[in-house]
């Protein structure tokens, strides 16, 4: 099942919102001071393309640097990126085929608000256990 909803997922959502992450990714780290937010870009892109199976989890050791890096990270990328998602899961939810990808649209929005402090892994992880963002 996780495989059918990766595929539709990639179609419908997946390939355009890894594309604006991955954009975003090169511009910030064409600023040079602004690669930490370009290599959570690229993973969030590659977690973008295939979300169903893997969380997003905080790490323990994330503290008041990720923080202040999100508030960054917000105002540079991440509110635009949240917006495209709440976009895209409002129209894929008007589709009865679609609600799932929708849902899990409006779970990533949270993360793309503030992705930095947080780890990708995958669902069957003991650390998923305690994700924010579960597919």
């Amino acid at each position: 099942m996780r495989t059918l909803l990766n595929v539709l997922w990639l179609v419908l959502s997946g390939f355009w919102l890894a594309l604006g992450y991955a954009v975003a990714g090169i511009i910030m780290c064409l600023l040079i001071i602004t690669i930490p937010f370009g290599i959570a870009s690229f993973r969030l892109a590659a977690y973008v393309l295939w979300p169903f199976g893997r969380t997003v989890v905080r790490r323990p050791d994330a503290g008041a640097a990720s923080t202040v890096g999100n508030v960054l990270w917000f105002l540079l990328v991440g509110l635009w990126m949240a917006i495209a998602h709440l976009i895209l899961g409002f129209l894929l939810c008007l589709t009865i085929v679609g609600i799932p990808l929708g849902l899990g649209n409006f779970k990533l929005a949270a993360v793309a608000v503030a992705p930095l402090g947080k780890e990708i892994v995958p669902t069957s992880d003991p650390r998923a256990l305690l994700g924010t963002v579960s597919f």
